[in-house]
């Protein structure tokens, strides 16, 4: 019986401008947006620990000295915290390759992640579900949401129902994945792993994904900051 890697390291993409953030992203990088009192950042580590990962790798681009001098001290107990900054811009997918071939890492299997996203979803059923497909990648994914209200009307055209911003039957990709190393070496040296390599992967069923309805979002708006600010200033944290 073939024993199942274990999940320790996270390559962390950090480096966005965040520029529908501005001017609160002049200074800084998206990921080091506050919420609830703490860069959007910690959140993102604290959830990835909190999983089971000890080591994680922070892919830096824009204002990297900002998250450089912040984790330069330990933030996230039981994690170590390495930065590699892109020395030009690379795409994401240009970063996460540069980022594992610098790191050293030699882990079968690994967590690839974007900063920005706040989530509750458990990493365990996504690594369930990744042994048993037999997957070299899978992808959590989150239900698309209606950004409007929707109106529900009968077939005599009398409206009968009002449902404010219901889940939608549509799965996007929510920026967390669970991958074989080795899939690092199929990522563009610059460019987009969405655009380059997971179409391809897809076409050879290399590629699972887990619908999830726990909580997510991915902080691209003030309307996105206000909402995780409402949900995490929310918990009870003691």
């Amino acid at each position: 019986m073939v024993s199942t890697p274990t999940l320790r390291t996270a390559f962390v993409l950090a480096g966005g401008k965040g520029e529908r953030l501005r001017p609160l992203t002049d200074n800084r990088p998206k990921p080091m947006v506050e919420v609830a009192g703490a860069p959007i950042l910690v959140h993102h580590l604290n959830w990835l620990r909190d999983n089971g990962i000890e080591r994680a790798v922070i892919l830096t681009g824009y204002l990297h000295e900002v998250i450089d001098d912040y984790f330069a001290v330990p933030r996230i107990e039981g994690m170590t915290v390495d930065c590699i900054a892109e020395e030009r811009p690379l795409g994401r997918g240009g970063a996460f390759r540069n980022g594992f071939e610098q790191s050293g890492c030699t882990d079968r299997l690994v967590i690839a992640t974007n900063g920005d996203v706040i989530t509750e979803q458990p990493i365990g059923p996504l690594s369930d579900l990744h042994e048993r497909s037999g997957a070299l990648v899978t992808i959590l994914l989150t239900q698309l949401v209606s950004p409007y209200g929707i109106v529900g009307v009968d077939d005599t055209g009398r409206v009968n129902s009002f449902v404010e911003k219901p889940p939608l039957p549509y799965w996007i990709n929510a920026g967390v994945y669970l991958m074989d190393s080795t899939v690092f070496g199929r990522f563009p040296i610059e460019g987009d792993h969405e655009t380059w390599t997971f179409p391809g992967l897809a076409e050879e069923g290399h590629i699972a994904g887990f619908q999830s309805t726990a909580f997510w979002s991915s902080v691209e708006s003030p309307k996105d900051l206000r909402e995780a600010n409402e949900r995490l200033g929310g918990l009870d944290r003691s």
